[in-house]
């Protein structure tokens, strides 16, 4: 049993369920606030480093409020699409895990802030960007042949989007500052834990989810079958659950499927087609 499997045992139910769904409520309260007083969030609200350390701790918990886009438009699609993705996680993973997925890239979010401001002695503002792109990279990774209607007309799968976005992260680590490198590692620290420092992730792929699910179906019929008996006489209708010692046997001359115990099996009336009309 690996470190989650204990961890889940231990504060499972303190999970929140549907998480995507309070989350989506702060982008909408996020939304209306830069719609209408921007400075307000930067000012008061957002994830910045030195003001945290200063004592506005509640910082760590409302810079969550930053939406996926400011358009309307924009905001709806990306509130559909991150949803979607989080509520399908959650399903496929268990409440458990997906909360303990998103919360370590929110923590991840803070100390990325936290050390690049006293590392490099710079505000660096994250909003919810890389938290986003981390819910779409596990999604990629679970679902790799999800398919996504790129500009709502082009067909392309969840792994390729996905390799796109690593390829473009790993460019930014490679050109960026040290402040941008840090960000960038921190905030999605969380994708790198669960899927590459975790041996047992493959019980949340779906293709072995299903393999499971079909051994659970085979495993439940077979104990149903255990409830009825194989094998009937066709004269005393006597069953296999009426005696251990109870032998069954197919008789060659009848037409059918007839099936006799070892008291009938020579003494019956043989069954023909012209008598089954």
């Amino acid at each position: 049993m690996n470190w989650m499997n204990k961890l889940e045992r231990k504060f499972g139910k303190y999970a929140i369920r549907n998480l995507m769904f309070y989350i989506m409520i702060l982008y909408g309260v996020g939304f209306v606030i830069l719609n209408v007083n921007p400075e307000f969030y930067y000012l008061y609200l957002s994830l910045d480093a030195r003001e945290i350390l200063r004592g506005q701790v509640w910082r760590i918990f409302t810079f969550l409020i930053y939406p996926p886009a400011y358009d309307i438009l924009y905001f709806m699609i990306a509130m559909w699409l991150y949803y979607s993705l989080g509520n399908t996680l959650e399903r496929v993973w268990g409440s458990f895990r997906f909360n303990l997925y998103f919360f370590t890239g929110v923590l991840g979010h803070i100390l990325a802030a936290i050390l690049i401001y006293l590392i490099f002695g710079e505000v660096f503002w994250l909003g919810t960007s890389y938290l986003n792109w981390s819910l779409f990279f596990a999604f990629a990774a679970t679902f790799p042949e999800m398919q996504f209607l790129l500009f709502f007309i082009i067909p392309v799968k969840a792994k390729w989007l996905g390799i796109l976005n690593g390829v473009y992260f790993i460019y930014e680590l490679i050109v960026g500052t040290w402040a941008i490198r840090t960000a960038i590692l921190l905030s999605v620290a969380n994708f790198l834990l669960f899927f590459l420092g975790s041996r047992n992730m493959s019980r949340v792929n779906p293709k072995e989810i299903k393999r499971k699910t079909v051994y659970a179906r085979q495993v439940q019929a077979a104990k149903t079958d255990e409830k009825h008996p194989r094998h009937r006489c066709a004269v005393c209708g006597r069953t296999e659950f009426d005696g251990e010692n109870l032998e069954f046997r197919f008789c060659s001359k009848c037409e059918g499927s007839y099936e006799y115990c070892q008291e009938h099996l020579y003494t019956h009336k043989h069954v023909t087609s012209k008598e089954d009309k």
